[in-house]
């Protein structure tokens, strides 16, 4: 379905509204998804405010960086203090178990705004110590093609304002191409998007921002957005990693 301006701005806006809006409460799980399990998911952390409640995913880059959604760290056009947010890595349950790190900085990319660009690199405290429940994503540096399984994994709710279950989900949605995804998403700068189908009941939801895309075990996509309520029949909005390569390893440099 093709959507004039007007009406793509209204349902982004809207919806990625709720998004951030969850931020303040613990989120469950991804529409239509099954439990993971223990291990399966080495790459993938909950980000939780300093109370322990459950914000956003992300995804291990290295020892010392995490990758998550701008929208996950900030308030309106402000950043978040690090010291109000810490990480989950090596439990399915992000209540308990794996690994608790605080984080020491917070970098947004400089070009967020308008739902693109939805990235930002945590910096954490103290390095994290890999086995086998905690391991890195490598990053993708080219585009997946039109139909490719995608993998997406996440604590967000089962459908809006649904149930809050603690265990890590996941579920596999198609790669749409930059072509495929323009008619959703005319009005905005789909070269850096990567837009993923799925039929409905299905699909990401409050929570899951943030949280990795995956094809042949390489990260993908970070979860940024949905289109007229979790589990729509239009695709979920993704920032494209590999548009984004140059920046997140020249920042992590730093």
């Amino acid at each position: 379905m093709l959507y004039n301006m007007t009406r793509i701005l209204k349902v982004i806006v809207l919806l990625a509204t709720v998004i951030v809006c969850a931020n303040a409460v613990p989120s469950g799980r991804i529409v239509g998804g099954v439990d993971a399990e223990e291990g399966q998911f080495k790459h993938q952390i909950s980000l939780q405010h300093s109370n322990g409640a459950h914000t956003c995913g992300g995804s291990i880059l290295n020892e010392r960086y995490v990758l998550t959604a701008a929208h996950c760290v900030m308030v309106g056009d402000e950043v978040r203090p690090p010291s109000s947010l810490q990480i989950r890595a090596g439990s399915v349950d992000y209540s308990e178990g794996g690994k608790l790190l605080e984080i020491k900085r917070i970098l947004v990319n400089e070009n967020y705004g308008n739902f693109v660009h939805d990235l930002a690199l945590l910096e954490l405290k103290e390095p994290l110590e890999f086995c086998d429940k905690i391991q890195p994503i490598e990053l993708a540096t080219k585009e997946v093609p039109s139909g490719g399984d995608i993998i997406v994994s996440g604590w967000g709710r089962l459908y809006n304002n649904g149930p809050i279950p603690n265990q890590l989900q996941w579920t596999t949605l198609k790669a749409m191409s930059t072509d495929e995804c323009r008619p959703y998403l005319w009005e905005l700068d789909v070269e850096a998007l990567i837009c993923l189908a799925h039929g409905s009941d299905h699909g990401v939801c409050n929570g899951d921002s943030g949280g990795p895309a995956t094809y042949k075990d390489k990260l993908v996509g970070v979860a940024s957005f949905v289109m007229d309520g979790c589990g729509s029949k239009n695709p979920d909005g993704y920032a494209k990693v590999s548009s984004h390569y140059e920046w997140i390893m020249e920042n992590m440099k730093n």
